[in-house]
This record gives structure tokens, C-alpha cells and sequence, in this order.
């Protein structure tokens, strides 16, 4: 079991409600807590070192050689875990409980690879469970008050909409809209003053991503995995992975999907699955 993740015992509704912290996820000294990851709450590859970060319920973790190693032994909470360069992550979620602060982090940076994190804005309010970055402008979605904002300094917010959302994906052509989907897998795209359409052709996916390469990726609550280009919106299924998702990665290289059990990964466009941590 050393190579393996140890999740709770969640399922999909894990991902749509807000991850509270008790003194149960207090840090443990038994043997493998530093493998502990809980469940996932974001996946990325980091461009300095090329190696798949994992953040979950009990801290960030680096995969090496399909072992999770915890960085910096912080337990935090970390949520809308999105990479934006070279050991630099954004993110939001709830302390480690050995740190005196609020329980909501706010937007949050770390430019050394999650060894450490500064509050950026909105800390002790944002509960951010989806982060979309787009050339400046970011847009989060704030479990908290079920807003779905944007900012381009990083400091100041505006809201686009309210709604329940899941997930966001972004077109670099097109930076005034994103895309959300929601719990039932509706996807919707949603400008930046608010007006919206939902995207009929698209199938029911709860989590979705975009590639620089013209790609957007959607799995669906089954774990069915579909794709589509920016430019034509006509979905097709490109394979599955077992069990309800819990978090979504696709670059142009690789696809990286968690699921209660596994932490998976895709060469091929999503037709075939590797355990990365097995």
C-alpha cells in the first residue's frame, strides 16, 4: 500500500460540498501519513520539474517515482489547486490546524512549489472550488456565496453570475467567457457580464478542462471521458476511468484524472488509463 493513495470513503458529492476542517484531520504520526492525501482536490504538472502535483484534503504532494510526498509537511486543506507556471501554483481551500488563520484561505500563491503560500485576497471569506486562469484574468467560483468571479490583478473581485458550478474551463481566444459545469452536468458558457448559454450538444460531465492545443476535456459523475475542440462543438467519447472523478488535469502531452481510488493518467487522448501511483 505504499504506492497507493489512502482516500476516504467519498463520492462524487465529496466534490461539490465544501471540505470543512475538525480536529480529526489534525496531522498524525502514523506510519504513512505522508502518503496521506485524502481526497483530491486538484491535479497539475509543474513546468520546472515536469513531475505531477497532487492536491488534496491533507496538503499538496509530489509524485515521485509513484510515491505521494507530502511538501513541507502542511496538512492544508488545498482546493482549486490550478498551476500557472513554473513552481508557481494558485489555489484556495482551509488551513492546516496548526496555522492561526481563517477558515476560508481565500485566493492564495505559492512561487516555490507549495513549500510555501501568501494570501493574495479575499482571505477569511473566498472558499474558491474552481480556479480558470486566462491570460491575466482569472475566473473563481466561491462555494461560500455561490459566486462566480473574476479578477485580473488578483486582488480585486467582480461577480460574473451566481449559481452552483463545479468546474471551469477557459479559451485563451476567448477570455471574456468561461465554461461551467454543473452538478447535474449541464455545461454552460458564461460571459463576462453574466449572459449564458448552455451548450446543448454537450454531454453531462461534472468536470472539464481545456489544452493550449485546442482541446477541451469533460468526464462525466460515471466516469465516462468525452472531448471536443474549441472550435467545433461536437463531443465524442474517448474512453473511461472507474469510479465517480475527483479532480481533472489535460495538457496537450497527458491527461491526469483522480478518482476515489486511483490517481490516472492518459498518452493517448484519454483512450487507455494508467494508475500513476499503482
Amino acid at each position: 500500500m505504499a504506492r497507493r493513495l489512502r482516500f476516504a470513503a467519498l463520492v462524487l458529492l465529496a466534490v461539490l460540498a465544501a471540505c470543512g476542517r475538525s480536529a480529526d484531520d489534525a496531522p498524525s504520526a502514523d506510519e504513512g501519513s505522508d502518503h496521506l492525501i485524502g481526497h483530491v482536490h486538484g491535479l497539475g504538472i509543474n513546468p520546472a520539474d515536469d513531475m505531477l502535483y497532487v492536491a488534496g484534503h491533507n496538503g499538496v504532494f509530489r509524485v515521485e517515482d509513484g510515491t505521494p510526498i507530502r511538501v513541507a509537511d502542511r496538512w492544508q486543506d488545498t482546493m482549486a489547486f490550478t498551476i500557472v507556471g513554473p513552481d508557481t501554483f494558485l489555489a484556495s481551500g482551509h488551513p492546516d490546524l496548526r496555522e492561526d488563520l481563517p477558515p476560508h484561505l481565500g485566493l492564495i500563491e505559492s512561487t516555490d512549489a507549495a513549500e510555501s503560500w501568501k494570501p493574495l485576497s479575499l482571505q477569511g471569506e473566498a472558499d474558491f472550488h474552481a480556479l480558470e486562469i486566462v491570460g491575466e484574468r482569472i475566473y473563481g467560483y466561491d462555494a461560500t456565496s455561490g459566486q462566480l468571479m473574476t479578477t485580473k490583478d488578483r486582488e480585486t473581485w467582480e461577480t460574473v453570475t451566481t449559481g452552483e458550478y463545479v468546474d471551469l474551463a477557459t479559451r485563451p481566444s476567448q477570455p471574456d467567457r468561461v465554461l461551467a459545469t454543473t452538478p447535474t452536468g449541464a455545461v454552460y458558457e458564461i460571459r463576462l457580464d453574466g449572459t449564458q448559454r448552455r451548450l446543448a450538444d454537450a454531454p453531462r460531465v461534472v468536470l472539464i478542462d481545456s489544452t493550449s492545443q485546442g482541446r477541451i476535456v469533460g468526464v462525466t459523475a460515471g466516469g465516462e471521458v468525452y472531448s471536443t475542440s474549441w472550435l467545433v462543438d461536437q463531443w465524442r467519447a474517448v474512453g473511461e476511468v472507474p469510479g465517480p472523478p475527483a479532480a481533472l488535469a489535460a495538457t496537450d502531452g497527458v491527461w491526469h484524472v483522480a478518482t476515489d481510488e486511483a490517481v490516472l493518467s492518459s498518452t493517448d487522448d484519454g483512450a487507455t488509463w494508467t494508475d500513476v501511483l499503482g
